[in-house]
C-alpha cells in the first residue's frame, strides 16, 4: 500500500527508521543469531553438489547425506561464509545409477567449463556411482569427497583429487568378521551378497576375513538387488547349516531376507553390512528386524550430536537426522575446512590441504594417507533394540 503523499520526506525517513531499530530491538529480545553487520559473505557464491540419490529406492540415504552438507554450509554462511564466498549447496539425484552418474558428473563439468566457481562435490553414496563418475571428475579442477562409498580401489587409482569420510571395505570386513567370531561365537558362517559392486567386494573381503580369523564359511550366496523372494536361498542356507549369516547389500533387500529367515524358524546371529543401516531395514522387516546385527560408517547421529544440532539440523532440513546426516555434515566440513586452511578454493592446493588436516568429528578422529583414505577409520555395529538402533561396537 502507497503511504500517503502529504506525508513530508522527513516524516518518512523518521517514520522508517523508527520501524528498523523496532525490528532489530524485537530480533534481539527474540534471540536473533544473524550475523552481525559486515559479516555476511560478500565475495559472490561457490557451489558444492551433494551427488547422491534423491530419488528412487535410495532416496532417504541420499537425503540425510544432503542435509548434512546443508547445516555445516549454513553454519559456516552464518560465520561470514568461506573466505567471504557464500556457499552454496546443490542437491544433484544420480538416483543409484552408474550411467545417470556418468551424466551428472558431465554436468558439472559444463558447469565448471562454462566458468562456474565451483569448490567440489561431496558423492556418489555408493561405490558404483562414485567410480564411474570419477572418471570424469578426476580431470576436473574440483575436489570430490564420498560420504560413503567404501570399494577400496577407490583410492587406489591414483586419484590426487579425491578423499572419503568413511573406512573401506577391507576395514569394514575384518571388523565385522571379527565381530562374528569373538562376540557372536559364529564357526560356520553363511556369506550372502547382492550382486552390486559393493557387495560382491565386502562379501568377498568378509569371507577372506572369516577363513584368516579361523572360521568356515559353509555357503556363498548371490541375491539380486531389490530382491524380495528368499525362499530358495533360505533352503540353501538352512542345507548349509551355519551357525552366523553375514549379508552385504541394501536396505531394500535385508529386511526382506531377515524376514524369510525368521519365518523359517532361522534364529542364529545375523549381521548385515553398512547397506543396511537405515530405518527402513526395521521399518520394512513386519517386526523381524528385533535382534539382528549392522555395521555402519558412523554413530547414530541421536546419540553422536548434542541436543542443539539437531534442532539446527531441523532448522535447515525441516526433517530429522538419519544415517547419513552426520557423513554429509562431516565431508562437507573436511571440504570447507581444507579450502580455508589453503586460503584458496585451487584444487591442488584444497586437496593438499584436506592431507593436512586433523581434527575431531562427529565421527571421529580425521586425519588422512596421501592417497585420500583415514588413518584411523572406525567402524560401529549396532544390534536392533525396541525398533530402534543401539550401539554395541565400540562400547560406549
Amino acid at each position: 500500500m502507497r503511504m500517503r503523499r502529504h506525508l513530508s520526506v522527513q516524516r518518512e525517513m523518521s517514520l522508517l527508521m523508527s520501524s528498523l531499530l523496532i525490528a532489530v530491538l524485537l530480533a534481539t529480545a527474540c534471540g536473533g543469531s544473524r550475523p552481525a553487520p559486515g559479516s555476511q559473505p560478500t565475495k559472490g557464491d561457490v557451489t558444492v553438489y551433494v551427488a547422491v540419490p534423491l530419488s528412487g529406492f535410495q532416496a532417504n540415504a541420499g537425503q540425510t547425506v544432503l542435509g548434512g552438507a546443508r547445516l555445516r554450509a549454513a553454519e559456516i554462511n552464518e560465520q561470514g561464509g568461506l573466505m567471504g564466498y557464500r556457499v552454496v549447496v546443490e542437491g544433484i539425484d544420480d538416483e543409484s545409477d552408474s550411467d545417470v552418474a556418468v551424466s551428472v558428473a558431465e554436468q558439472i563439468a559444463t558447469d565448471v567449463a562454462a566458468g562456474k566457481r565451483v569448490l567440489g562435490v561431496l558423492g556418489h553414496l555408493n561405490s558404483g556411482q562414485t567410480l564411474a563418475a570419477m572418471e570424469t571428475y578426476k580431470d576436473l579442477s574440483i575436489v570430490i569427497i564420498t560420504p560413503t562409498a567404501s570399494e577400496v580401489s577407490l583410492t587406489q587409482k591414483g586419484y590426487t583429487n579425491f578423499f572419503r569420510i568413511n573406512a573401506n571395505d577391507a576395514v569394514q570386513a575384518q571388523v565385522d568378521a571379527g565381530f562374528m567370531i569373538d562376540t557372536l561365537g559364529a564357526r560356520r558362517v553363511a556369506v550372502l551378497h547382492n550382486d552390486d559392486p559393493y557387495g560382491i567386494g565386502l562379501a568377498a573381503s568378509v569371507a577372506d576375513n572369516l577363513h584368516a580369523q579361523g572360521a568356515e564359511v559353509v555357503a556363498q550366496i548371490q541375491v539380486a538387488v531389490e530382491q524380495s523372494d528368499y525362499s530358495a536361498e533360505v533352503a540353501q542356507i538352512i542345507k548349509s547349516d551355519p551357525d552366523g549369516i553375514f549379508y552385504a547389500g541394501y536396505e531394500v533387500e535385508c529386511p526382506y531376507l531377515r524376514y524369510a529367515l525368521t519365518q523359517a524358524g532361522v534364529t542364529i546371529p545375523f549381521l548385515a553390512s553398512d547397506g543396511c543401516f537405515l530405518s527402513a531395514t526395521i521399518d520394512e522387516s513386519n517386526e523381524t528386524a528385533e535382534g539382528m546385527y549392522i555395521s555402519a560408517f558412523g554413530p547414530s547421529p541421536w546419540t553422536a550430536a548434542g541436543s542443539d544440532w539437531i534442532l539446527a539440523y531441523q532448522e535447515v532440513e525441516y526433517r530429522n537426522p538419519d544415517t547419513y546426516s552426520l557423513n554429509g555434515y562431516a565431508a562437507m566440513r573436511v571440504l570447507l575446512d581444507g579450502a580455508e586452511k589453503a586460503g584458496s578454493l585451487s584444487r591442488d592446493s584444497v586437496a593438499n590441504a584436506i592431507r593436512g588436516l586433523d581434527f575431531e568429528s562427529l565421527l571421529g578422529h580425521i586425519n588422512y594417507n596421501a592417497d585420500g583414505d583415514l588413518k584411523d577409520p572406525t567402524i560401529y555395529i549396532f544390534q536392533v533394540r525396541d525398533n530402534g538402533f543401539a550401539q554395541v561396537f565400540p562400547s560406549q
